[in-house]
């Protein structure tokens, strides 16, 4: 039998195949009813019993914050944000990405090459069986999301941050 030559152009890139990945095992784990995350790593300058979070977040943040959550990919708006200004944690203003080091990654979620000097932290994040590099906010120790190692220049670093955990504010 003859094979055909034609190229297969429904082959995904890598990281378009990795950031499926992460959406599928984050939405399965929500839809399982998985666990809330350990409690943060660290100690924090802002605290809250977890009651006070609840009231001070919608449910969407606190999922993430809180709970070391994912949104889904592309249900962001701060997608399509482009103005100059500020990204701040959500869950306490703490100044954590410029939107000069913005970029579109086509993953499906705000990306950043480069974060705010002392805005955020990262620890290891061992969850759905893979070694990754957790982002969360200095000030409340607040889940943002994960750091990669295939961004652009000038850092080389892929800040995926979940657009839940952001606000934006217009300089």
């Amino acid at each position: 039998m003859a094979h055909s030559a034609e190229p297969d152009l429904m082959k995904p890139s890598r990281r378009s195949f990795l950031a499926f990945l992460t959406a599928t095992a984050a939405m399965t784990a929500a839809a399982c009813g998985a666990p809330a995350a350990a409690t943060r790593k660290g100690t924090f300058p802002l605290r809250h019993a977890e009651a006070e979070w609840r009231k001070l977040l919608t449910p969407a943040q606190y999922y993430i914050l809180r709970e070391e959550g994912t949104e889904r990919p592309f249900t962001s708006a701060l997608l399509k944000e482009h103005r100059k200004g500020t990204f701040t944690c959500a869950a306490d203003g703490n100044a954590v990405f410029a939107s000069s080091t913005k970029f579109d990654s086509g993953t499906g979620w705000p990306s950043f090459w480069a974060p705010i000097k002392g805005g955020v932290a990262s620890s290891t994040d061992t969850s759905f069986g893979m070694t990754r590099t957790e982002v969360h906010c200095t000030r409340c120790g607040g889940h943002l999301g994960h750091v990669f190692d295939d961004g652009p220049p000038p850092t080389g670093k892929r800040f995926c941050i979940n657009g839940d955990a952001l606000k934006f504010i217009p300089a």
